[in-house]
């Protein structure tokens, strides 16, 4: 029997007594907040979904897929558990892409179903009558290209013996891969049975079931479930040649098997980090704490996908210094994943909590001098970075309608987020602030939030009424309107007083001093090459890179500013190096910005740009060329088809 017709017959027995949150109300007084709770709020309404929850929402869904690595698609059926109003005609579904091949109940009845016009940022509604249906069941195949999906060739992992499939959903890209209501603010229970080739095994953001089975001699069957609620865009999968190393009792990493012996080297805090946020925050409710090294191409730093957080192999410094990544990425498990932005208008409750919570896990575990050198940076980053934005983009709570969710992706709702906690922190005390956001993330395990729910706890359990308190902290300033206000809690201003001082010689013309560099930290030498002045000559690049050897280390977010330094100066004994960067891994972070001042600098740069480009893309996560591809620098093959994956 195929994986896909054993999940239609077991799923009625499984799912018939099992989903998430309270049974649905009966009868004719359903309310549509028993349907999605929070939702009814003003600013919870996601102008990013064509899902109409509070009409008809999904609660559970099933996936049962084949991984076709020819065809570089996923095939199969999702089934769909659905709460809705008793007099609900129709659900909504969000898709991009995909080909539907038709619609059923539970019984295999027909449904009848409608796949509206394609718009560019949200794909196409799937209008479904459901008439009495509380269970549908869907057979399609995932899109061409699908944004969320990257298939990469042999040649493109550490191994070079088999392909790679990895997916990344955040923020509306998972609808390119599963038909569902594909919002933050509907969160869902699900489970799958994915059916790979042999020798790949298959990984989720969810909890493994039982051993693979065989399906005949050449493909194997992997089943996953998770029984707590999430936001659709962490549902995530990842495919390869990979194996496991346990980190401690609750924790493992997997990686290819030539990545393994340095990725579990460089994760060996991970357990110390479970149990310092655990104290500052509360239970850890996923149950595992699992991460997934993947190829070069991950767009992303980390992504924090319940008990499996995805990550770069860019953090892999080889002494542990880049590991600040790891504490981001768990600290999601309460912001972001327990309690969740109910629209990315609200990103940042996702990231600056996230933030905040990372730099207090730095400073339980490796002490208040990490602490307040980590809190100086991000200080001074994003007080550079809000200058050079919209005023729009510098709010908190930003108006997303008609933009991309990733428009909003900037450095204000991660340092200004944390800033913005810090600020309330100072004012109301670290004890008081403590025991708020471990309430935070108790009343709100598992839902959706808003800023507005936020602004009102923060009334609620912190100001309680205290008139100066209020006025001094500038809520509604903080959240709703540009810029930093001038009430911001400052950094320690003796964080880096030897690095600045440092910088300070360096800038009135002495030389490098590579004895200081090598007793610094990696915050100290970012600090150095992110404060020194920009605008230098061929000889003093080379000074420095002699006295630091900035083109050999093996730090990539130390090279990513020695790399920037030298394209801005159009440095161009860094070429090399900065090929090598640029086509040998992916992360959006790092290739963005050097790729666009490559390109903005129409004479030196822009050749060089188009022909790095060209050759890197195929690398690239559809998430990282969605963006590149609008500098002008796009490669053509011939006919005039786009190289590389759309």
């Amino acid at each position: 029997m195929s994986a896909r017709l054993f999940t239609l017959a077991l799923s009625a027995l499984l799912l018939a007594s099992c989903r998430s949150g309270d049974e649905a109300p009966q009868g004719n007084e359903m309310a549509a907040n028993d349907i999605a709770p929070i939702l009814d709020r003003e600013d919870a309404v996601d102008v990013h979904s064509y899902a109409k929850p509070l009409e008809a929402r999904v609660y559970h869904v099933a996936l049962d897929l084949d991984v076709d690595f020819d065809a570089k698609r996923v095939a199969g059926t999702a089934t769909l558990d659905i709460d809705a109003k008793d007099d609900a005609e129709e659900i909504i579904l969000d898709s991009r892409g995909l080909t539907i091949n038709s619609v059923t109940a539970a019984d295999g009845e027909p449904l009848a179903y409608e796949v509206g016009e394609e718009d560019e940022t949200l794909g196409a509604p799937i209008s479904v009558k459901i008439g009495d249906a509380r269970r549908i069941v869907i057979d399609y195949v995932s899109a061409e290209n699908s944004t969320a999906l990257q298939f990469l060739s042999p040649e493109q992992t550490a191994g070079g013996r088999h392909p790679f499939l990895l997916s990344q959903g955040q923020a509306i890209e998972n609808r390119s891969w599963i038909p569902t209501q594909d919002s933050p603010g509907i969160r869902q229970t699900w489970e799958a049975k994915i059916r790979v080739p042999n020798p790949l095994t298959a990984v989720m953001s969810a909890a493994t079931i039982g051993d693979p089975v065989p399906d005949g001699k050449d493909h194997r069957i992997f089943s996953f479930e998770m029984e707590k609620s999430v936001p659709p865009y962490l549902i995530a999968i990842a495919v390869g040649e990979i194996e496991k190393r346990s980190l401690g009792l609750r924790s493992a990493v997997w990686a290819e098997p030539e990545t393994i012996d340095a990725a579990a080297a460089e994760l060996a805090d991970t357990e110390r980090m479970i149990t310092a946020a655990e104290r500052l925050f509360g239970p850890y409710e996923w149950g595992r704490y699992d991460m997934i090294v993947l190829p070069p191409s991950f767009p992303f730093g980390g992504m924090e996908n319940p008990r499996l957080t995805f990550l770069t192999p860019t953090f892999i410094a080889g002494d542990k210094s880049l590991t600040s990544l790891i504490a981001h990425e768990l600290a999601h498990s309460w912001s972001g994943n327990l309690a969740t932005n109910a629209t990315w208008a609200d990103f940042w409750l996702n990231e600056g909590m996230t933030v905040y919570a990372e730099q207090r896990i730095v400073e339980a575990v490796y002490g208040k001098e990490a602490y307040d050198q980590q809190v100086a940076l991000s200080l001074e980053g994003i007080r550079g970075e809000i200058e050079e934005l919209e005023e729009w983009q510098q709010a908190l709570a930003i108006d997303l309608k008609g933009k991309h969710p990733d428009d909003g992706f900037n450095g204000v709702p991660y340092e200004k987020g944390a800033a913005f906690l810090r600020t309330i922190e100072a004012a109301v005390g670290r004890e008081a602030f403590d025991a708020f956001l471990k309430g935070w993330f108790e009343r709100h395990a598992f839902e959706p939030v808003t800023s507005s729910m936020f602004l009102e706890e923060v009334r609620e359990y912190l100001i309680k009424g205290d008139e100066e308190l209020e006025a001094s902290l500038r809520l509604d300033e903080w959240v709703y309107e540009a810029g930093i206000p001038d009430n911001v809690a400052p950094a320690n201003p003796e964080a880096f007083a030897e690095v600045d001082a440092a910088v300070k010689a360096f800038d009135n013309g002495e030389t490098p001093n590579r004895e200081a560099w090598v007793g610094w930290n990696t915050d100290e030498r970012l600090r150095f090459l992110g404060s020194i002045e920009t605008d230098l000559p061929n000889n003093r690049l080379a000074a420095l890179d002699r006295a630091f050897g900035l083109s050999q280390t093996g730090n990539n977010e130390i090279l990513f500013l020695w790399l920037k330094l030298a394209v801005e100066n159009r440095y161009d004994p860094a070429l090399p190096r900065l090929e090598e960067f640029l086509t040998s891994q992916g992360r959006r972070k790092f290739v963005a910005p050097l790729i666009t001042a490559l390109a903005e600098d129409k004479e030196w740069g822009m050749p060089i740009a188009k022909r790095l480009y060209a050759k890197a893309r195929p690398l690239y996560h559809p998430i990282t060329t969605r963006g590149l591809d609008l500098l002008g620098i796009k490669p053509d093959l011939p006919g005039g088809t786009a190289a590389g994956q759309s």
